[in-house]
């Protein structure tokens, strides 16, 4: 026998029966962000190395650690790609997308980083991105998080989850508050572990973000980056609170909120959990106003989020809303002559019955174990056809779940016999 292949390390299957939270996610989404009038974009899951290079930042965890990059046969470098707004953003520019145009896209696919595997942190994951391009104000930063929020209720996982929101205003407000920063970190030199030591001289507001104890007590008191933004974010980030206080929509400041890339400006946003441990944070985002032009484009205004499908699948399946899909009916056919009918009544009723869920036995074997797998299919009932019911043009429906008798039903109304049972 030969060795058995493995999945690799941090990649893992999604198994059928494990699908019945994802089906129910995406199916959500879907309707959410059709509500709100966005498009659908797909784009290679392969790009130039350079891509992320120019947009993430060389000097990021993400393409210091962990992308997976290699030169394909002729020579190039790609990169399978660690998130998705780069992508996304190439895709618009080359497809001429953003020209004099508003657009409100979102996305769905794996993403891959190598990190080292934990719940909720995988090395091939998935992610839904939603992007905006064109929209300047803090109306389109609000529809964002309102947008969120919509799917967290519609999920039934609102209470589970907290927003926490602040600002990294302009460029210009981001390097006078770095001149501070460092020279508050400085002073805090032996407290600083390695990591930090090394952002501090290269990206020093991910010090910020440090998830070191220690690191933590001192960036605590470290300056505050909201106290250094210029009027225009500063009325940018007030209109943004006072629309979310509008509408009802409870949030956190938390002004050691800086996000892991380079690209983004004014606005960002998190919807943490305190119910997946260390891997907190289920949706995250922000505004990137100079990500087109610094990737070849025309200036344009924009913002997008990115939610992972792990983490809000096992929400869900912590809470225990993740139901399994199960058929309708099964149909059991025994005999010869009800054999070779079964495929046509099959497909007669899915013809009759569009949104019906009918699994027709295939394989032959006895009424018992065809019985059996009856009831396993966790099916409300089953359509039992043998020779004898073909000649009589009859068939015999028999629940599976709760109460009732088998009954037989005329073939020529058994579409309409399944659909007042199932409707009920």
């Amino acid at each position: 026998m030969s060795a058995r292949i493995q999945a690799i390390r941090g990649m893992h299957d999604l198994v059928p029966e494990g699908m019945a939270c994802w089906q129910r996610l995406e199916s959500a989404v879907r309707e959410i962000v059709d509500a709100y009038g966005y498009q659908e974009i797909r784009f290679p899951v392969l790009e130039k190395t350079e891509l992320f290079k120019r947009s993430i930042g060389e000097v990021t965890d993400i393409v210091e650690k962990e992308m997976y990059t290699f030169d394909d046969r002729n020579g190039d470098s790609l990169t399978l790609r660690p998130e998705g707004t780069a992508g996304c953003v190439r895709a618009c520019i080359e497809n001429g997308l953003l020209h004099n145009q508003v657009q409100k896209l979102w996305y769905m696919g794996p993403m891959f980083r190598h990190e080292r595997p934990q719940k909720g942190r995988y090395r091939q994951f998935y992610q839904i991105g939603i992007e905006t391009f064109g929209l300047a104000g803090p109306d389109i930063d609000a529809e964002l998080i309102l947008m969120a929020r919509r799917l967290w209720q519609r999920l039934g996982i609102l209470d589970q989850l907290e927003l926490q929101i602040n600002s990294l205003g302009t460029s210009a407000d981001r390097k006078t508050y770095r001149v501070a920063l460092v020279d508050y970190l400085q002073q805090h030199r032996e407290q600083l572990d390695d990591d930090s030591l090394r952002r501090m001289e290269t990206n020093p507001m991910r010090v910020l973000d440090s998830k070191n104890p220690e690191v933590q007590k001192v960036v605590a008191s470290a300056p505050s980056l909201v106290d250094y933004l210029n009027e225009e974010a500063r009325a940018d980030f007030e209109g943004l609170k006072s629309t979310l206080e509008a509408c009802g929509v409870a949030y956190t400041i938390n002004p050691r909120l800086v996000r892991g890339l380079d690209y983004y400006s004014k606005t960002v946003f998190e919807w943490v959990t305190d119910r997946l441990g260390a891997q907190g944070t289920v949706c995250a985002g922000g505004r990137y106003d100079g990500l087109v032009e610094q990737l070849g484009g025309k200036p344009v205004p924009a913002i997008g989020f990115a939610m992972g499908l792990e983490r809000l699948v096992a929400l869900l399946e912590e809470a225990g809303d993740c139901p399994q899909r199960t058929p309708d009916v099964y149909l059991v056919l025994v005999g010869d002559v009800a054999i070779s009918q079964g495929a046509s009544l099959a497909e007669s009723l899915r013809d009759d019955l569009p949104r019906l869920k009918l699994v027709q036995h295939c394989g032959a074997g006895s009424f018992k174990s065809q019985f059996k797998k009856a009831d396993r299919s966790g099916a409300g009932y089953a359509l039992i056809l043998g020779d004898d019911e073909v000649e009589q043009g009859t068939i015999g429906v028999k629940p599976l779940r709760g109460q009732g008798d088998q009954v037989t039903v005329p073939i020529a109304e058994l579409a309409r016999h399944l659909s007042d049972m199932i409707s009920d």
